[in-house]
């Protein structure tokens, strides 16, 4: 259970939206993973993103810089409102508790205290969130310690791949709608909600060397690892699993399949963990009679 939480922080934009006082270090050149779908007038690149980074690693570079420059089109998940009050005012509005049961009497007593300690020591009042669903909390607690550690949103993959379609004109585009991406959470059972809550408190004090373990990673291109580092949570909760990793993958892989109608260069990035591992993009498009290429140059 202790990998669920490390394993939610790639797969939503949505969560990492928080900046903070980074920490510099020596530059690193960094090599992420890139693939390919094509047909004999659409190619179609697919790259997995960390939506949260510290300064100096450089990977917007080679062969995945070629990529985006000779397409027309950027894809996300998700496109951000310019203003992040939006992404707010969304999910407090979806994670209102419409049972009237306070956040703390859903939890044990010793889950209670441990919520309730974490809450405190990541600035976020507990009391305050009395009124909401657990998925809440859960995603809160799922970044705000990133912030400590020196991580900024604003070196997130996204961030800087949206900036630089802008730049050049590119249309952008996205997957799914933040009210979207904000109800998978919402939509959850309560009981995995709770679970998700749980397991994110538990999983604190292992943030910092696990998501730097998935960082480096991902730095070094290595989505097998990858996988395998995600799937004591893959097999621990194959029902949240289903709902925010494979089910999306399953509809993105349908979305690819039929945009090879349409001519064009498209440049498709999501969060690293749907392209890794067992029930991958990849997987999906396979299933569909779609195969995808590993870009090496």
């Amino acid at each position: 259970m202790k990998m669920l939480s490390a394993l939610l922080r790639t797969l939503s934009a949505a969560l990492l939206m928080i900046g903070g006082a980074a920490q510099a270090r020596d530059a690193i050149a960094a090599s992420p993973a890139l693939w390919q779908v094509k047909d004999a007038d659409t190619t179609i690149y697919l790259f997995g993103t960390v939506h949260v980074m510290k300064p100096g690693i450089d990977w917007f570079d080679g062969k995945v810089k070629r990529a985006f420059d000779a397409s027309d089109e950027l894809v996300l998940e998700i496109v951000e409102p310019d203003d992040p009050r939006a992404i707010a005012t969304t999910m407090g509005r979806l994670a209102l508790a419409s049972d009237g049961v306070k956040m703390s009497d859903r939890l044990s007593e010793e889950a209670r205290g441990k919520y309730q300690a974490a809450m405190s020591a990541n600035g976020l009042p507990w009391q305050t969130f009395e009124i909401f669903n657990p998925w809440m909390s859960g995603m809160l607690l799922s970044v705000a310690p990133l912030e400590k550690m020196g991580y900024k949103a604003d070196l997130g993959a996204e961030k800087t791949l949206r900036a630089a379609a802008q730049a050049a004109g590119k249309k952008v585009d996205a997957l799914e709608t933040v009210e979207q991406q904000v109800g998978f959470f919402a939509n959850l059972p309560m009981d995995q909600q709770v679970q998700f809550l749980n397991a994110t408190v538990d999983g604190l004090p292992d943030m910092e060397k696990e998501f730097g373990s998935l960082l480096r990673t991902w730095e070094k291109g290595q989505p097998d690892r990858l996988a395998k580092m995600m799937n004591e949570s893959l097999e621990a909760t194959p029902e949240l699993a289903k709902v925010l990793l494979t089910g999306r993958n399953a509809n993105w892989a349908k979305w690819i399949r039929g945009r090879l109608a349409q001519p064009g260069t498209v440049f498709v990035a999501v969060g690293a963990g749907h392209l890794a591992g067992k029930g991958s993009v990849q997987d999906q498009l396979r299933a569909l009679g779609v195969d995808s290429t590993r870009v090496v140059r």
